[in-house]
């Protein structure tokens, strides 16, 4: 099962927005996908659709070690994509986890316990910061997808979550790669959007995605009738962005994961 981190540490990025399209993609072209929300305000779990009644097992117990992975997986209105859900339990969880043993680790070992063949993929929605929910999303993972908004301070953000990726990889995955940069709230109307899209591709080239996401109202509207842009309106700009989007990752993702 081919393992990508969704990750950045500066929140309002369309982190989340870009998790729960990308994996409604990759259900829709025949990939058994599992989308794991890593974030405590549930935002993944919410924009799939997933109320608190259907969070009986969410990803904290899988981290703490009193559920399994496919035991918390429940199944969205999308074919193909189950989630496992978030609750504000994890926001106790950072403090919970540095008593526990291998606390970096947690997620990694629980999707090591998953039966082959059970998911192609699974895609990991981390919370917008550097600690250690976070860390174990970036430990458990193989690739990194990294959403970058098309403004100054996001360049910022870039940089220093870098420097973690690096000091995850020394310390604890060393097979962690950065699969790409996806632009993300593109504003055409706005030189700063192109300007900061010209100096990330000058720093990072062949890194980041020929794809840029625009800011669009429906990708904003999706998330409160708990459906993926995709299926609440696929003609609009945003959706179209994340379908090549998709694209371009399949591109990239290692061949041994064939659709279902």
């Amino acid at each position: 099962m081919i393992r990508v981190a969704v990750a950045n540490q500066k929140g309002g990025v369309g982190k989340t927005t870009t998790a729960i399209n990308l994996a409604t993609a990759l259900a829709a072209v025949g990939w058994k996908v599992l989308l794991i929300d890593l974030d405590p305000q549930g935002n993944a779990s919410t924009g799939l659709g997933i109320g608190q009644s259907g969070r009986e097992i969410s990803s904290y117990d899988v981290l703490i070690g009193s559920a399994g992975v496919v035991e918390g997986a429940v199944a969205t209105r999308v074919p193909r994509l189950e989630l496992l859900p978030a609750t504000m339990d994890l926001s106790g969880a950072e403090v919970e986890l540095v008593s526990l043993e291998d606390r970096a680790r947690r997620l990694e070992r629980a999707l090591d316990a998953v039966p082959s063949g059970r998911w192609d993929i699974c895609l990991i929605d981390c919370p917008p910061s550097l600690g250690l929910l976070t860390v174990n999303g970036l430990v458990a993972a193989r690739h990194l997808l990294v959403p970058l908004q098309c403004e100054f301070f996001a360049l910022e953000g870039l940089s220093q979550l870098l420097q973690t990726v690096e000091r995850i990889r020394l310390a604890f995955n060393p097979e962690l790669q950065i699969l790409g940069i996806a632009l993300t709230m593109f504003d055409k109307r706005n030189n700063l959007s192109q300007q900061v899209a010209d100096d990330v591709r000058a720093c990072l080239g062949q890194a980041v995605f020929d794809t840029v996401v625009p800011r669009n109202v429906r990708l904003s509207e999706a998330p409160s009738h708990g459906l993926p842009a995709l299926i609440y309106d696929l003609r609009c700009p945003g959706s179209e962005a994340y379908v090549r989007l998709a694209r371009e990752l399949m591109g990239r993702l290692p061949r041994h994961a064939e659709a279902a």
